[in-house]
C-alpha cells in the first residue's frame, strides 16, 4: 500500500455540506450573504437586504469586505513576527465585525466563511483572529464566552493545516412551489 488513499472530492463536499447544515438557519444565511459580498458573486443588497438596519449592515460588511484581497496577498508563508502584523490586524479587523453581527456563534461558523472568503492558506491564521477578536471588550461579555468556548483546545493548538481548497460554496437557492414540483 504505497499511495496514502486521499478522499473522494464528493466525500469531501459531502462533509463540507453537513457541516453547513449543522449550522443554524440565521448563521448559514450570514454565510451565504458573506459569500455573495467577500466573492463578489450577486448584488447582496438586492438579494439580502429585509430593511434599513440590514442595508447598512451589508454596506459596513462590504466597505470591510473591501480590505480582503490585500489580505489575501499577506497572508505570511511562515510565522516570522514581522509579517505577522500587517495581515493579523487586517484580518482581525474584519473577524471582529463579523463576530460582533451576532450570527458566526461558533469558531467552526467563522472557519467555514473565512475557509472560503481568502482560502485554505490562512486556516493557520483562524484561531489567533479569532480569539483575539472574540475577545475584544465591543463584544457583549456573554457573546464573548460563547465564542471563546468554542474553540476546541485542538482547533486552538493544531500542529499542521489542510492546504486543501473549500469545495463547496453555498448559495442563494430560490424556493420552488409545492405545486410547481406537481406539474
Amino acid at each position: 500500500m504505497g499511495a496514502r488513499m486521499k478522499p473522494a472530492n464528493g466525500a469531501v463536499t459531502l462533509a463540507e455540506m453537513k457541516e453547513f447544515a449543522g449550522f443554524s438557519s440565521a448563521t448559514q444565511r450570514y454565510v451565504r450573504r458573506s459569500l455573495d459580498i467577500g466573492l463578489d458573486r450577486d448584488d447582496a443588497m438586492s438579494r439580502w437586504s429585509r430593511d434599513v438596519v440590514e442595508a447598512a449592515s451589508i454596506r459596513a460588511q462590504a466597505r470591510l469586505y473591501s480590505r480582503l484581497p490585500d489580505i489575501r496577498l499577506m497572508i505570511p508563508d511562515d510565522s516570522g513576527l514581522d509579517a505577522i502584523e500587517p495581515f493579523l490586524a487586517p484580518l482581525m479587523t474584519v473577524t471582529a465585525f463579523d463576530l460582533g453581527q451576532g450570527r458566526l456563534t461558533t469558531f467552526s461558523a467563522y472557519r467555514f466563511l473565512y475557509e472560503r472568503l481568502i482560502g485554505a492558506e490562512v486556516r493557520p491564521w483562524l484561531p489567533a483572529a479569532f480569539c483575539s477578536a472574540a475577545a475584544l471588550p465591543q463584544l457583549h461579555p456573554d457573546l464573548r464566552r460563547k465564542l471563546l468556548q468554542s474553540i476546541s483546545e485542538a482547533a486552538a493548538t493544531a500542529s499542521g493545516w489542510s492546504n486543501r481548497q473549500p469545495a463547496f460554496y453555498p448559495k442563494w437557492v430560490e424556493k420552488v412551489e409545492a405545486n410547481a414540483m406537481r406539474n
